[in-house]
């Protein structure tokens, strides 16, 4: 069947189902999308004003060529619509030379020819004289890096795919996905619709949407804080980078669009799992904010102890952060998307076009084996 004959759903219009139903618009697809808010809602993965976009991979190596994608998708996607999504001000990567994963960043470096500049501390000290480096300490500057607008993204994808034929239910919940023979049927409130495919993203409400998925992935819910510095010129300006300091406590910030203060957030390890995305509490107690003052009083002297915004928001975690990319068991014409583990804003241009090949063509070019669904075990 043509893509222009396929009737495909796009069950959760956000981070990657905006950019799923834009790649699969623009191929002739018959798109119809669900979102239980509408596009560029704050209530999920997706808000908190700015998301980093890097070259360089910590993780896993194997990410940077999908990166590679995604880098040019955000081009294009810039071209078409006419907004400034994304700006490249470099990414500047600290930590302990020792630490594993600043091995893994020099490696995936290495391997593809990114462009960067590795900075001593002595260096970092001079260029950069906002954090406080201790000894042993260096960094990569990764200039190919930036910050990413997340609900001005969506709304953007969102609305280029119904300039290219889509039809979005916004505040449309999709209650069941039952596969059926040669389609799927999607059932939500209003009634039913039957599709060729099904493409699933449905962010934190994964174990809503999918109740038997078989494997675990965990809802987080995750804490952004807003801190103004006192020597604002050294934190705002096109040359001055997002960052990320790996150990002893993971931790990344974004000098704030609005140039007035940075935005602070933590790894996955100093998140709580909550059991319910619907009864997701947003409120921020005082000893939550504990292990961002001791970041500031050890790393980042320059910004005032106390937060001048708090935002909560939630994400899906894997065990082994890797997220889970291609057909559910037995029902082949349902792709699923999820547990992207605080690390998939950046690659959603590359996700959606992928979610888009596997709904229209059954694979995909893009290198993601390591990711696939296919015989995978574990999460």
């Amino acid at each position: 069947m043509s893509a222009a004959r396929k009737r495909v759903a796009v069950v959760g219009v956000g981070t990657m189902g905006s950019q799923a139903a834009w790649r699969l618009a623009a191929r002739g697809a018959e798109v119809v999308g669900y979102d239980r808010y509408a596009p560029g809602h704050d209530r999920s993965a997706a808000g908190g004003e700015s998301r980093i976009f890097r070259s360089a991979h910590f993780e896993d190596s194997r990410y940077v060529p999908l990166l590679k994608h995604a880098d040019a998708l955000w081009e294009q996607l810039q071209e078409e619509t006419g907004r400034e999504l994304r700006r490249l001000t470099g990414c500047l990567l600290m930590g302990p030379t020792e630490h594993q994963q600043m091995a893994t960043v020099l490696q995936s470096i290495a391997e593809h020819d990114l462009d960067h500049e590795v900075l001593d501390a002595e260096t970092l000290a001079k260029r950069f004289p906002q954090y406080h480096i201790e000894d042993g300490d260096a960094a990569v500057l990764d200039r190919r890096a930036g910050f990413i607008r997340p609900e001005l993204t969506i709304q953007t994808a969102a609305r280029r795919a119904e300039q290219q034929g889509a039809v979005i239910h916004r505040y449309s919940t999709v209650r069941e996905i039952v596969p059926a023979a040669g389609g799927v049927e999607i059932r939500t409130d209003s009634g039913s619709e039957r599709f060729d495919t099904a493409v699933v993203t449905p962010g934190p409400w994964v174990n809503d949407v999918l109740p038997d998925l078989p494997w675990e992935v965990e809802v987080r819910r995750l804490i952004s804080a807003w801190y103004v510095p006192t020597t604002p010129e050294a934190w705002f300006g096109e040359e001055h980078p997002a960052f990320i300091r790996t150990a002893p406590t993971h931790c990344y910030g974004l000098p704030s669009p609005d140039g007035i203060s940075v935005k602070l957030g933590l790894s996955r390890a100093l998140h709580r799992l909550t059991d319910d995305p619907n009864q997701l509490d947003r409120t921020v107690r005082p000893d939550e904010l504990e292990v961002f003052s001791e970041l500031i009083g050890r790393y980042l002297p320059d910004l005032h102890p106390d937060p001048t915004r708090l935002s909560v928001f939630m994400e899906g975690y894997t065990e082994s952060s890797r997220p889970l990319v291609g057909p559910l068991p037995g029902a082949e014409n349902v792709i699923l998307l999820a547990g992207f583990s605080g690390h998939g804003f950046k690659l959603s241009p590359a996700f959606g076009d992928i979610a888009a090949d596997l709904a229209l063509d059954g694979a995909s070019p893009q290198p993601v084996d390591f990711l696939s669904t296919i015989g995978r075990t574990e999460a």
